[in-house]
């Protein structure tokens, strides 16, 4: 899952489809390939890595002339890192690229090892090949083999196909998962966004979902369900930065919207039946161990908090949080019998990489929680668990921060059932939640309007506050940390229950309250909390699915049987405020100043 070109034309398709990937590199990757049929020649080409040891790979390879190409950036969800693993993925005589997730790959893989097909891998993918080779032996006719092989698919998905069968075609298809097709000149190119074609293609079609075609001769037959279908190309911007953006004002703004299809990522391959399994951990690095320290920084640090009230909560296991900066000169107590997890969306967080090296030295065993692969934080910790949150580019975390989260919620659960700590049907319902979880994530535009239209309102005063209890404590330190960085106006969170403890004093008309108020999780408690500040005129902005009346302005949220839901619904909202303030205040919502995306640094 990541990455998508694909080249139909005379030119050299080696350069072109390398080209296209590396304008996809921002999304991140762990593995690359490239398929061809050029003069009716079927050529593939794999690496693990960077797009340079697949350029190596290739570098005596020429393919003038006629032909037609697919490639992938991948990273990986169902199944390691490996050449097996990586698109495009081969059947007898044809190569499939995809992104998304068929959720019903299990039940056609059995289907077809009963018909004889042997598997290579062990992604969701390969199963599409085999599939549309498997009717098209039957009925010798490969549009119509490729139409029943996505008839039979469910889930989420952009593929294309190129295959001996029909050797100058590529066939393409498109559902929850983005693909367009570029024009120029009789060539014709296919991309997960527009990156990839601007400087090759001066046209652009952004297919639909549902939509599935073929090229023949030049030209493209587009198809949905109710059969062929006409469409209309536009121009394509000649703008990279622009199209990156796919249509946002920012990057930041891109990826709060990201969240939902991210997450997906983030849970696939690691949620089944019978609970979570990560590839990457290796049990016995859970033996004697009866205690976990985790640390890190900023952001990470919040995560972490959350985290630690999800791990004492299902697994049973104490817990402690660090702030790695801190960590560093305390002279901590250390014990063999602490996992150490650290947390970094960059994996160079200097502060952090310095207290896991301290807690090596130690003899801790340790874990990481990183979004970049091959990281200083990876290649020192004993395990890791990759966030695959993909290349974040806004300053401010919002996508890294969610899949952190969920990294730990799911790694709670997994260690509750290694310790024997939770009910068969507690687990179930966990599962459920954390699959319902993209849903949560997604972003409403009409509440995105609503929250446009507040943050008229919240541009002075002296201060925010952002009060939460339990896990909406941790959200509620990020929310004010969102505010903090992107608008420069000052801003706290607070336990709830805490303001009554001196921060009290500072309510006026002024003081601005976020009040996190989930249904299922202390919602009585919270309440009274905030009844003592709106008693002492402090301006409150209520986000819950219960109204509530003391609020001067009040944020909706969709009623859930399960707190995390709410904590990502509510998690939205706050990072969508500080867009709005920030925007409104004329700041640079991506660069914020005096901060850095990676900090490297004391």
């Amino acid at each position: 899952m990541c990455g998508i070109v694909g080249y139909y034309g005379n030119n050299e398709k080696k350069e072109i489809l390398i080209d296209g990937l590396r304008e996809l590199e921002y999304r991140g990757y762990d593995s690359a390939g490239i398929a061809l049929i050029n003069d009716n020649l079927l050529n593939h080409f794999k690496a693990i890595g960077k797009l340079d040891n697949l350029a190596y790979r290739m570098r005596d390879f020429n393919s003038s002339g006629f032909g037609v190409a697919i490639g992938h950036t991948r990273w990986a969800t169902h199944g390691k890192p490996t050449e097996l693993n990586a698109h495009p993925h081969l059947g007898d005589y044809s190569f499939v690229v995809h992104n998304g997730i068929i959720e019903n790959y299990k039940e056609l893989k059995e289907t077809l090892k009963s018909d004889g097909v042997e598997f290579l891998s062990q992604t969701d993918t390969e199963t599409i090949v085999h599939l549309f080779e498997n009717i098209n032996n039957q009925i010798d006719n490969p549009f119509e083999a490729f139409t029943q092989t996505i008839n039979r698919l469910e889930g989420a998905y952009a593929t294309l196909i190129i295959s001996e069968a029909m050797a100058d075609t590529i066939f393409f298809a498109k559902y929850g998962s983005p693909m367009l097709i570029g024009f120029n000149d009789g060539e014709i190119f296919f991309a997960s966004s527009d990156t990839p074609i601007i400087g090759k293609a001066n046209e652009v079609y952004y297919l639909e979902d549902g939509e599935y075609g073929y090229i023949v001769d030049g030209e493209i037959k587009l198809f949905d369900k109710n059969g062929a279908k006409e469409f209309k190309r536009e121009r394509l911007t000649p703008d990279k930065i622009l199209a990156q953006k796919d249509g946002y004002r920012f990057f930041m703004e891109k990826e709060i919207y990201e969240q939902s299809s991210i997450m997906s990522d983030t849970i696939m391959g690691r949620v089944n039946d019978n609970g979570v399994d990560f590839d990457e951990i290796d049990d016995s690095i859970l033996d004697g161990i009866d205690e976990i320290k985790i640390c890190a920084c900023g952001t990470s640090y919040h995560s972490a908090l959350t985290g630690a009230y999800l791990l004492e909560r299902s697994a049973k296991i104490r817990t402690s949080v660090e702030i790695a900066s801190e960590f560093r000169y305390k002279d901590p107590l250390l014990s063999n019998k602490t996992l150490f997890i650290t947390i970094s969306q960059s994996g160079e967080t200097a502060d952090t990489l310095e207290a896991l090296k301290m807690a090596k030295k130690a003899g801790l065993k340790s874990l990481s929680i990183c979004n970049v692969d091959n990281s200083s934080i990876v290649r020192e910790s004993d395990i890791t668990i990759l966030t695959r949150a993909g290349i974040e580019k806004g300053v401010a975390s919002t996508k890294a921060f969610a899949t952190q989260v969920m990294v730990l919620w799911l790694f709670s659960l997994y260690l509750a059932k290694k310790r024997d700590k939770i009910s068969p049907e507690q687990l179930s319902n966990e599962i459920k939640a954390i699959l319902h979880s993209p849903t949560s994530l997604k972003v409403d535009d009409n509440l995105h309007s609503k929250i446009h239209r507040l943050s008229k309102r919240y541009l002075h005063g002296h201060g925010f506050f952002f009060i939460g209890r339990d896990i909406f404590y941790p959200l509620a330190l990020e929310g004010a940390l969102k505010l903090k960085e992107i608008s420069y106006l000052h801003a706290e969170g607070y336990p709830a229950g805490e303001m009554k403890h001196g921060p009290i004093a500072l309510a006026d008309s002024e003081l601005f309250t976020i009040a996190l108020m989930p249904q299922t999780l202390w919602y009585d408690k919270i309440k009274s909390n905030v009844e003592e500040l709106s008693a002492r005129d402090s301006t409150i902005l209520a986000i819950s699915p219960l109204d509530f009346e003391l609020a001067d302005d009040f944020i909706k949220t969709k009623e859930y049987d399960h707190p995390m839901l709410e904590f990502f619904e509510m998690m939205v909202v706050t990072q969508i405020l500080a867009l709005e303030i920030s925007i409104r205040l004329g700041n640079d919502v991506d660069m914020p100043r005096n901060l850095a995306k990676s900090v490297t640094v004391e």
